[in-house]
């Protein structure tokens, strides 16, 4: 355990030491003083002596440099000092570190007003080394002016002697190179180094991603990065890593990536690498996770694998993940017992010693019929049905029935899971044998019509094909279906053969019918009933129906036109003997009777003519107020 505690520990103070290292901002050096071993021999502009003077001292760590030094009287003329022209290479902005001493002007022999402690920087961009004594012009315009610089530690008599480091950033740059110049008034200093640099980013590695060395160009730049090696960005368009570089050279927050390690490779050292998985290890996928040991039953000999292969003897089902364990066959079932009764069997099981490792068990169960011994066994066919079904059974029972009398059959109980199909070897099994009873006469179905008059049927059935005994005769019996609740009376009829007429029935009656098989084990049970009917059939039984329709229909219709006629003469009669008439009620109507014939309305007596029952002449004559003898 301490051990462990050792490791761990080494390798999280190498990761943070790589974090450090690759956060610190790199510098590449355009020009350095110190490391200059011949004269710098740089050019000088002075209006008045004393110049800048180049001499040789030592640097802090006593190695030896190329150093100016000027110690003006007075401040009023100015003193300039320009360095060789310094190739900017990739830089857009660069620094410029000062190392220099100041001697404090009250410790000066020759103090004066025009003592100064500071000095001023300049530059000046150029895209060739063109510059001479006099060109550019010895002042602030063509030269650009970076800062005055003071010093933070004077020299003074007694003191202690410390330099001042001053460090500068010049840009933005555009051309090839530039010079720096130093202008002096009434300074006493000496220059001891100048080093001219520019920050970059370095290169960095995080988050499965590589990122090159980036120069920063403006305030923050971005740099386009790719994954490390054996590491892929899933989906059909990514965006390649991205990540940014401050001015300072230092990268900014985390970098923008989907980097994520193959198949058979896991993250290691921080997400700084893709590390392959040993032997007897696997990935399965691309992404974050580690490599998995082998699942139960697999394995895998090399290295970087994806998957582990079962051992022999072991699968996996095609819907099976490749992280699963591997699984076998079922071992046989056991103890099969049989139930029969008749021709039917009832076969019950145990379950498997061994399930093989998986829990979607089934069983099967093949028949085969013996017909006689030293005769091979058959498949049994379609005759014989099972209950819940032959194949994908989940229980451990079967119900079996259409089986032949006096038979043996050999019933084999299979058990099968997911990767049975897979094995060269067929599933295991346990097998019985059975023989049905000898003394089961068979049931008759198929029993159909195949002709029909107003008085008899012609029926027909299937030839039983599964007894044992020769069929000696049919027996029929048929009852009237429609007699209400009262209990059907049977009829029975004997045929020798699978056809009979049944006679003398009535007319549209529906008659139930069943049929049943004797042989020289007698007669066995009668099937299921069928119900037919005499002609006519149910089709035509509306006729009764449909003509007292139209009898009650025919009668209301005259009722229509009696009821009608008799308001018809009522509203006439008034109007063709009121007080217009030209007779009154005291004068002798034979006398006008001339008069009413003619009066008398021809529809009317069209009318009356045609209502030639005793009720309509009764109404007309009371209608007339005419005697009962008129005629």
């Amino acid at each position: 355990m301490e051990l462990f505690s050792r490791n761990v520990c080494a390798l999280w103070i190498m990761v943070l030491l790589e974090f450090l290292l690759e956060t610190v901002a790199d510098e590449e050096v355009l020009m350095n003083t110190k490391t200059e071993i011949s004269d710098l021999k740089w050019t000088t502009n002075s209006g008045s002596k004393p110049e800048w003077e180049e001499i040789s001292g030592l640097d802090e760590e006593s190695n030896s440099v190329r150093t100016y030094q000027i110690c003006q009287v007075d401040g009023l003329s100015s003193h300039w000092l320009r360095s060789k022209l310094i190739e900017r290479r990739e830089a857009s902005q660069v620094y410029v570190e000062l190392k220099f001493t100041m001697i404090e002007c009250s410790s000066r022999t020759t103090h004066h007003r025009s003592c100064k402690e500071t000095f001023n920087l300049y530059y000046y961009e150029s895209d060739t080394d063109d510059a001479t004594a006099t060109h550019p012009a010895w002042m602030e315009n063509p030269y650009t002016k970076v800062d005055t610089v003071a010093a933070d530690f004077l020299l003074r008599k007694g003191g202690e002697k410390k330099f001042n480091v001053k460090t500068l950033r010049l840009g933005p740059l555009t051309k090839r190179g530039f010079y720096l110049a130093f202008q002096a008034q009434g300074a006493c200093m000496a220059l001891l180094s100048v080093r001219v640099f520019f920050k970059k980013c370095p290169a960095l590695t995080r988050s499965l991603s590589v990122f090159p060395e980036t120069v920063p160009r403006s305030l923050v730049q971005e740099a386009v990065g790719q994954c490390v090696a054996n590491a892929v960005q899933p989906g059909p368009n990514p965006r390649p890593p991205k990540m940014f570089c401050g001015e300072d050279g230092q990268w900014e927050d985390q970098p923008t990536t989907t980097c994520t390690c193959l198949p058979g490779f896991e993250a290691s050292h921080g997400d700084m690498e893709c590390r392959v998985c040993p032997v007897g290890r696997f990935k399965m996928g691309s992404g974050p996770g580690p490599c998995s040991v082998c699942p139960d039953s697999s394995h895998t000999g090399e290295t970087g694998s994806a998957s582990c292969g079962c051992r022999p003897g072991f699968y996996r089902a095609p819907s099976d993940s490749p992280d699963t364990p591997c699984t076998r066959p079922p071992s046989s079932p056991r103890s099969p017992v049989p139930q029969v009764n008749d021709t039917s069997l009832t076969l019950e099981w145990s379950e498997p010693l061994d399930s093989g490792g998986r829990s979607d068990l089934t069983y099967s169960v093949e028949c085969r019929m013996c017909p006689a011994p030293g005769v091979p066994c058959a498949p049994c066919g379609d005759g014989v049905n099972y209950r819940p079904s032959q194949t994908g059974i989940q229980g451990r029972r079967v119900s079996i029935w259409g089986l032949r009398p006096h038979t043996t059959y050999s019933f084999t109980v299979m058990a099968l899971n997911g990767v049975s199909p897979l094995t060269l070897q067929g599933p295991a099994g346990d097998t019985i044998n059975i023989t049905t009873s000898p003394n089961v006469p068979v049931l008759v179905s198929g029993l159909r019509k195949i002709a029909a008059t107003e008085s008899s049927l012609t029926l027909h059935w299937n030839t039983p094909t599964q007894s044992h005994y020769r069929i000696l005769q049919y027996q029929l019996r048929y009852c009237e279906k429609e007699r209400g609740f009262e209990e059907c009376s049977y009829h029975y009829m004997e045929s020798n053969l699978n056809e009979v007429v049944l006679s003398d029935l009535r007319r549209a009656t529906q008659y139930e019918v069943q049929v049943r098989a004797r042989t020289l084990a007698g007669y066995g049970s009668f099937g299921q009933a069928v119900v037919f009917r005499t002609l006519p059939d149910e089709d035509d039984s509306s006729s009764p129906v449909l003509v007292t329709g139209i009898l009650i229909a025919t009668g209301m219709l005259v009722l229509i036109i009696a009821i009608a006629a008799v308001i018809c003469c009522k509203s006439q009669g008034s109007a063709a003997f009121g007080n217009n008439s030209g007779w009154s009620s005291e004068e002798d109507p034979v006398q006008h009777r001339g008069s009413w014939d003619s009066k008398l309305n021809s529809r009317e007596c069209a009318l009356l003519s045609e209502a030639s029952t005793h009720t309509h002449t009764h109404t007309c004559r009371r209608l007339l107020s005419l005697p009962e003898n008129f005629v």
